[in-house]
């Protein structure tokens, strides 16, 4: 993606996401809508953290940190 496509992409998404708040008439999220956006990104990272953590993937990546530090230059 080319910087001119990136800055016309943001500019149409800031376009529609400030049509989105003045139909809404609010300018923020409520206390709520925190909370939900937290209880989300706890859930995800739980997840993450067990998909890291389990046995195949952490053996990848000690693999591939091994192989890494054992690289010639």
């Amino acid at each position: 993606m080319t910087h001119k496509t990136y800055k016309a992409v943001r500019a149409r998404l800031r376009a529609l996401m400030c049509g989105l708040r003045a139909v809404r008439g609010d300018a923020g999220m409520v206390t709520s809508e925190y909370a939900m956006g937290i209880v989300a990104a706890v859930a995800f990272a739980v997840v993450l953290y067990k998909v890291v953590t389990s046995g195949a993937v952490s053996a990848e990546l000690q693999g591939i940190v091994k192989r890494a530090l054992d690289a010639r230059m």
